[in-house]
């Protein structure tokens, strides 16, 4: 699979991607914003028909990011955008990666609401987000525990009628 734009493309992660796929998410600049999986959790998703795990990478082939979309098979037409890192920051492709998802996702799929959670200290992601037309609907108080301490989590989503208004 290959989806593209002007400045990025998604591909499938490939087994070979897992090195960079775990550096990026151990990186010092995204780790207390991520959770933390095993090289054998993302093995698993990449095979899993209700994930799509996909690598982010620039023009010239280089990865740049990962993605990590679940719930492709849930019953309520409810998808997950479960995870976005990026390696190389502040050239946009952070922007470019949930505009591609979004528009994938409700072009490809039944999908009724693209959802995602994201830490609330975490501005520089929620400004993406609502500008991307995602809604924040709640907050999980203290719902991840992070080393000796918990993050609260904001719930944010976009409904197929939103996106579609959108494009008008």
């Amino acid at each position: 699979m290959l989806i593209t734009s002007q400045n990025i493309d998604l591909r499938t992660t490939g087994l070979q991607d897992l090195d960079f796929v775990l550096a990026a998410e151990q990186d010092e600049h995204n780790c207390r914003y991520v959770g933390q999986w095993s090289r054998e959790k993302h093995a698993a998703a990449i095979s899993d028909e209700d994930i799509l795990h996909l690598i982010i990478q620039d023009k010239t082939g280089q990865p740049a990011g990962y993605v990590i979309i679940t719930g492709l098979q849930d019953p309520n037409l409810s998808t997950c955008l479960l995870r976005i890192v990026l390696h190389m920051k502040g050239r946009g492709y952070g922007t470019a990666a949930v505009s591609l998802i979004k528009q994938w996702i409700f072009r490809n799929t039944e999908t009724h609401r693209l959802w995602l959670d994201v830490k609330e200290f975490n501005s520089r992601a929620r400004h993406v987000y609502e500008a991307a037309g995602f809604t924040a609907e709640g907050v999980l108080r203290e719902a991840v525990k992070r080393g000796d301490s918990f993050d609260s989590m904001v719930i944010m989503s976009i409904l197929r009628q939103e996106y579609e208004e959108q494009l008008h």
